[in-house]
Parts: structure tokens; sequence; C-alpha cells
């Protein structure tokens, strides 16, 4: 599956809000504010933001439990792990 570009935007164009903050609800990528032909800047919806964080989130979480496994810890079947939670914490 392939993502769409990132938007590009000249920092100018920032002048009319009411459009800039359509366009940042509406888009499924981040903004790119620009100068001088240069990246500055990132605009985004909070919903996108929310969703990129919460990837970054997760993968950084995914790397942790992959560096343990690589310094000998125990890899746990996820339904054990689950079961065991629901035990010590009640459903």
């Amino acid at each position: 599956m392939t993502q769409p570009l990132p938007k590009i935007l000249p920092v100018n164009e920032l002048k009319n809000t009411a459009s800039i903050m359509k366009t940042c609800l509406e888009s499924p990528v981040p903004i790119v504010i620009t100068k001088n032909g240069y990246g500055e800047a990132v605009m985004m919806s909070i919903k996108l933001y929310e969703e990129m964080f919460a990837l970054v989130q997760a993968a950084s979480l995914i790397n942790a439990g992959l560096d343990e496994i690589d310094k000998g810890a125990v890899p746990v079947d996820g339904k054990d792990f689950f079961n065991s939670m629901r035990n010590k914490y009640g459903e």
C-alpha cells in the first residue's frame, strides 16, 4: 500500500487560516510548510498527530521487547500474558 505524498505549502499561504485548518483536517498526511523552497515546519490535524504518535510509541515498545529478547529474556505467549494479567488484576 502506498502512502500519499505530503502536501507542501509556502509560508506566505498561511495567511488564510480558515482554509489551512480545513486542509489540515481533511489531509491524510502532514502538510510541509516551506520557506525559500526548504521545509521549515509541519502542520497536521490532532487526529493525525495522535495516530502517528501511537505508531511511534508502539514501535518503541516493540523494539524494547526485541532488545530484551536479544539480551536473553524469554518471550511469553500473548494468551498466557493476558490470562496472567486477568488473574492478577481481574477482568
